[in-house]
């Protein structure tokens, strides 16, 4: 695959470009397009290419979606745009979806990338686990594979919610009650379920409240909205304990999102790792030895892009 490469990171509002160089590079000339603006990835990959290269075409790709992906097709979850990624014109073009190329990005963060959040150092060489909420609930892991990684995608986000304290099944009890007859995790944490579980919470602890954005919630300074992000973080910690039970992630658990990089304090704070902690006895000190840490990298799916690419790249040359 010759350089330049092309990386990319789509969610519902912003894309994201980069060009990675040559081996090892890090993506440069980084720039945000709005999604909306474009009809199509295609037309937004030609205009990012037009204004931040010279006549170099890139000589692969790789593409990081928030949505589905099936082979070399696409669709984006909260946006218009779906297709292939042949239609790029690139000749070594690949998708991934979002949490895929986040969890690949995992072994290249270090230092100011993370902030942690409780246990011994990640153990190397073993299964790794990324969540987060963003406009989803995305959840990924990531199997060492030789001398690679392999990314593994789901959707976890849509398991039962982890509620353990009586407040959090009242809470599940009153959003049934008021028309969701099913409550699963990507329901209450997410960027979209951030103002669900605070409407929940006001219903079980009848106050009258207006229908809040979930920047509205986490920058509100009344009681309903600091409680509604204190439910939302310890339940969040009971689902990446759910999580790394599931996967094994002794390699360990990281967060990423849209939502935490904003309460990075709030989230050190809060009952996260206990509940995270949260077992039976027979497995108390198995997830007690598990690594949790932030991500908090400006761009981590664009490095993930990059890191598959290269991995790719390195195992072709010894075939």
């Amino acid at each position: 695959m010759s350089y330049p490469w092309l990386v990319a990171d789509i969610g519902g509002t912003n894309a994201r470009f980069g060009i990675v160089a040559g081996p090892g590079a890090v993506p440069e000339a980084v720039a945000v397009l709005n999604v909306a603006e474009h009809p199509t990835l295609p037309d937004a990959m030609a205009a990012y290419l037009a204004d931040h290269t010279d006549d170099a075409r890139p000589g692969a790709a790789c593409v990081a979606i928030a949505g589905p992906v099936k082979g070399d097709h696409y669709t984006l979850t909260n946006g218009s745009w779906s297709g292939s990624v042949a239609g790029l014109g690139i000749p070594q073009s690949h998708v991934l979806n979002d949490f895929e190329a986040l969890a690949i990005s995992l072994p290249h963060l270090a230092g100011d990338d993370l902030v942690p959040l409780g246990g011994p150092a990640p153990v190397a060489g073993m299964v790794k686990a990324v969540l987060g909420p963003g406009t989803g609930l995305g959840v990924a892991g990531l199997v060492p594979a030789g001398d690679g990684w392999v990314p593994v995608p789901g959707e976890g986000g849509h398991v039962s919610v982890p509620a353990v304290t009586d407040l959090e099944f009242e809470i599940v009890k009153a959003l049934r009650t008021d028309g969701l007859p099913y409550v699963d995790a990507e329901h209450l944490l997410s960027g979209s379920g951030l103002p669900r579980l605070h409407r929940g919470l006001a219903l079980v602890r009848g106050i009258k409240t207006t229908r809040k954005s979930a920047s509205e919630i986490v920058a509100g300074d009344d009681d309903l909205c600091h409680e509604t992000v204190e439910v939302f973080l310890a339940l969040l910690g009971g689902f990446a304990g759910n999580v790394a039970l599931t996967l094994g992630a002794r390699g360990g658990v990281y967060l990423g999102g849209g939502v935490l990089p904003r309460i990075v304090d709030r989230v050190r704070d809060s009952d996260f790792r206990s509940r995270f902690e949260l077992t039976g006895p027979a497995l108390s000190d198995y997830l007690t030895a598990i690594a949790t840490s932030l991500i908090v990298a400006e761009q981590p799916a664009l490095t993930g892009a990059a890191a598959w690419l290269q991995q790719r790249a390195t195992s072709v040359e010894y075939v």
